[in-house]
């Protein structure tokens, strides 16, 4: 008997008690070890149009509703009694005539009509089109079916308005939803191939169908699907997202997206493909920071926790600590040098060099992103760089007056015994260019765009030139840390195999469509590969993001603090709710407008995670990796957003566009944050990006 798990189950599930979800999880072990177990209570339901739907008892009032067939079995829904019988009854899984898909339909007879939308925002209606113009109205019945509209809907869709589009959208299958919303925005989206000629083609072997039913082969499968009932991504992967999964490239390969499309599930899912692809091999996670590569391990266990062998030759860590480890193997231990020894050492040497006349901001970043970055050793070395986007000129005699700096900090530094990150990744690319295993044949990088030079060059030195050797996701849009450099002059060259998801999961339209506004629609990086940003679209509706100026910090605090009291009115969990500022010295700010709300705060950072019964007040350039159903972006004052003192250390063109490059950055990946509600402020004067947000 082949024993199946919809995606309707796992959420349904996640909205019971732990205790109700207990007694669930016992129900469906029995059922999958035995159907027919007599200890086991099933129900036909009359009243239901799919006669292969019943309910199986768990407790008094608890009811999982099954699919039943000749020689299958399917968990689609589970809640308290009436109302699990009211969801079977208005549901039938059928095969798609024009796709070939089975899907969960919504039975059009039996539902209410659908509500107007409350959105004041509505667009004014046309003459004699009293609810605005209609969407699909030009569309034919057949085409609306290629996209996977079920028969009895395409009526509804085609009556369609922009004002009606999000309320109608919850009742069909995700692959129509996302037709249909990337129809709405202008783009065409192609019309998937028809069903197979062959009426014996299983229907839930086609992607759509994948997507919302997973054969569970065995109870450790079923475990994991039920103690992770609120992570879909480990059960159900979007067509597009598995084939960029299990494709096989010739070479380094990207996947790219704006925030909340899926990249991080991606990455997952490859590391785990790549293990089982390759038995005997070692897979590398890896991500720029720890607390990224925590929360990537964690999501890991949950994906391949039943299966010990695949998790043992997974390893997540963040880069720094793979390098630190195979440093300490290979060489011993390092000793890093502190970015503070190394600008005592620059001012030092600098007061000592005649004709020494450079900024100190100058000798720090010509170090850290040319001569550091590219490990240069030698004064032809370092005469004949490249500075990348560097606008500064140095003639031949300027440089050779900054290289006798340079050389004498580099000689310091081996009389203390001290070595940077950089001289760490070169050490060790050089070991694997030479042929020298690094232990891993196959390595994914999530949040790729914040990896530096040097980093990346370790990378292509350890797998490269191997066919599936490395896996990239990121977003140029959300590049925090590091300065622009061409990844293909270091041997990673991902033209002709980079993707971009288009499909936004976890923001609601409003919010991403307002955060997009900080963004070009196209970012390109130094090789010219472009992130094309156009298209994607958001799957669910929700309220306006709020975008206030006050004329001082009282104001704004107690503005939030009375946005956070009512968020937590309307049912949303401390925990639940994020609070975002620039910098360390705006975090005060932040905790008076919790303590304005009546609630409790914790302050994130490396070390620290969210607390139980707390709101998170984070920096924004640690919000990466966190997520909240609510989120209120603080302090957008003229001279925090842009940070003033970074503007102030320019020495350098180029870095001036870049600071205000990675300050947008930074509040494009404050607003993305949030799932369901935003808030952003800010005192007058405000800080200009808010413009671009007001649009």
């Amino acid at each position: 008997m082949e024993f199946r798990i919809a995606d309707t189950f796992t959420d349904s599930l996640g909205r019971l008690t732990a205790h109700e979800q207990k007694a669930v999880k016992t129900t469906a072990f029995d059922l999958q070890m035995d159907a027919s177990a007599p200890g086991l209570s099933f129900h036909k339901l009359d009243r239901a149009v799919d006669k292969n739907f019943w309910s199986v008892r768990v407790n008094a009032d608890i009811r999982l509703i099954v699919h039943r067939g000749a020689a299958s079995l399917l968990l689609a829904y589970v809640d308290h009694h009436d109302k699990a019988y009211r969801w079977a009854e208005r549901r039938k899984i059928e095969r798609h005539p024009t796709t070939g898909a089975m899907q969960l339909v919504e039975v059009r007879e039996r539902v209410e009509e659908l509500p107007p939308t409350p959105s004041a925002a509505a667009p004014t209606a046309a003459p004699n089109t009293p609810s605005g113009p209609k969407l699909f109205a030009g569309l034919r019945k057949l085409e609306l079916m290629g996209f996977g509209v079920p028969e009895e809907w395409v009526n509804d869709v085609r009556e369609a308005t922009e004002a009606s589009l999000f309320d109608l959208l919850p009742h069909l299958p995700q692959e129509a939803q996302e037709a249909l919303l990337r129809l709405a925005v202008g783009e065409k989206p192609a019309v998937p191939e028809p069903a197979p000629a062959d009426p014996a083609a299983d229907p839930f072997a086609h992607p759509d169908a994948q997507r919302r039913f997973r054969i569970l082969h065995d109870g450790d499968e079923l475990r994991r699907a039920l103690d992770f009932p609120w992570d879909r991504w480990a059960v159900f992967l979007h067509p597009a997202q598995r084939d960029l999964v299990e494709r096989r490239y010739a070479g380094p390969a990207r996947v790219t997206g704006s925030a909340g499309t899926g990249k991080t599930i991606v990455a997952l899912h490859r590391a785990v493909h790549l293990a089982r692809r390759y038995p005997k091999a070692r897979v590398l996670l890896t991500t720029f920071s720890k607390p990224l590569a925590k929360a990537l391990g964690a999501r890991l266990a949950s994906l391949v926790g039943g299966e010990p062998a695949i998790a043992a030759r997974i390893d997540v860590q963040a880069l720094t600590a793979v390098a630190y480890e195979l440093y300490g193997k290979a060489f011993g231990q390092p000793n890093i040098a502190s970015g503070a020894v190394v600008q005592a050492l620059l001012r030092t040497t600098a007061a000592q060099v005649k004709d020494a006349k450079f900024p100190q901001h100058f000798l720090v970043n010509e170090w850290t992103e040319v001569v550091d970055a590219q490990q240069l050793s030698s004064w032809e070395t370092y005469r004949d760089a490249a500075r990348l986007g560097r606008k500064t000129r140095l003639g031949e005699k300027q440089r050779q007056v900054l290289w006798s700096i340079f050389e004498a900090v580099e000689a310091g530094l081996r009389d203390r015994k001290l070595v940077t990150w950089a001289h760490i990744f070169g050490r060790l690319a050089e070991q694997a260019a030479a042929g020298k295993s690094l232990v891993y044949d196959y390595v994914v990088v999530d949040e790729a765009q914040d990896l530096s030079m040097p980093e990346a060059r370790f990378l292509a030195a350890m797998a490269g030139s191997k066919a599936d050797g490395l896996f990239f996701a990121g977003d140029l849009g959300q590049r925090i840390f590091q300065q622009p450099f061409s990844w293909k002059s270091l041997g990673i060259d991902v033209r002709g195999r980079s993707n971009s998801l288009r499909i936004n999961y976890r923001t609601s339209h409003q919010i991403r469509t307002q955060a997009d506004r900080l963004l070009p629609s196209v970012v390109s990086d130094v090789d010219g590969t472009q992130e094309n940003r156009r298209g994607t679209v958001s799957l669910f509706d929700g309220p306006e993001p709020v975008i206030r100026l006050f004329k001082g910090e009282a104001a704004e605090g107690a503005a939030v603090g009375a946005w956070i009291a009512e968020r937590l009115r309307e049912g949303y969990a401390p925990p639940e709710i994020g609070i975002l500022v620039r910098s360390a010295a705006q975090v005060a700010r932040a905790r008076a407008a919790v303590k304005a709300a009546g609630a409790k705060a914790v302050e994130f950072d490396e070390k620290v995670e969210g607390a139980a019964g707390a709101v998170s007040i984070s920096q924004m350039h640690l919000a990466k990796g966190l997520e909240f159903r609510a989120v209120a972006v603080m302090a957008c004052d003229d001279e925090v957003l842009p940070l003033q003192e970074r503007v102030e250390a320019v020495t350098d063109e180029a870095d001036l566009v870049e600071v205000y490059e990675t300050e947008r950055h930074l509040l494009y990946v404050a607003c993305t944050r949030a799932r369901d509600s935003l808030w952003v402020s800010g005192v007058t004067p405000e800080s200009e990006f808010l413009r671009d947000v007001l649009g």
